[in-house]
C-alpha cells in the first residue's frame, strides 16, 4: 500500500526528492514519517508530519537539509533531500499512520540512497 521510490547515487552536496505513493485506501489524515537504516545499524527516525501537514519534525541530523511535504490529493508523501551527506546513506523507508515514535501501522519496501564523495 505504501510504495518509496526517488532513491539512487548521489554524490555529496547533492539533492534528491524521494516520494512514497500510497494506494489502497487513502492516508489523507494519517500522519506519515521517513525513516531510514543504514548498514550495519539500526533503523532511525527521519522526519515526520500530520495528516493536514501542519505539524512536521525531523530528527536533529537532517534538520535544516531536508524537507518533508505531502499532497493529499495525490496521497502522496514527499522527502527532499539537500546537502547530502556521506553519513546519509541507508534504505529510506515511508511509514503511515503512526502509533507511537517509531511505530506505525504501514511501512513501504524502502528505497537506497548511496551518498559518494
Amino acid at each position: 500500500q505504501l510504495q518509496a521510490f526517488g532513491g539512487g547515487l548521489v554524490q555529496a552536496g547533492g539533492s534528491l526528492r524521494l516520494s512514497c505513493a500510497a494506494s489502497g485506501r487513502t492516508f489523507r489524515t494519517s500522519s506519515m514519517g521517513w525513516f531510514r537504516q543504514a548498514p550495519g545499524k539500526e533503523r532511525e527516525f527521519v522526519a515526520r508530519i500530520s495528516g493536514s501537514g501542519s505539524f512536521i519534525f525531523y530528527a536533529d541530523s537532517v534538520k535544516g537539509r531536508f524537507t518533508i511535504s505531502r499532497d493529499n490529493a495525490k496521497n502522496t508523501v514527499y522527502l527532499q533531500m539537500n546537502s547530502l551527506k556521506l553519513e546519509d546513506t541507508a534504505v529510506y523507508y515511508c511509514a503511515a499512520d503512526r502509533l507511537s515514535d517509531s511505530v506505525y501501522k504501514y511501512w513501504g519496501q524502502g528505497t537506497l540512497v548511496t551518498v559518494s564523495s
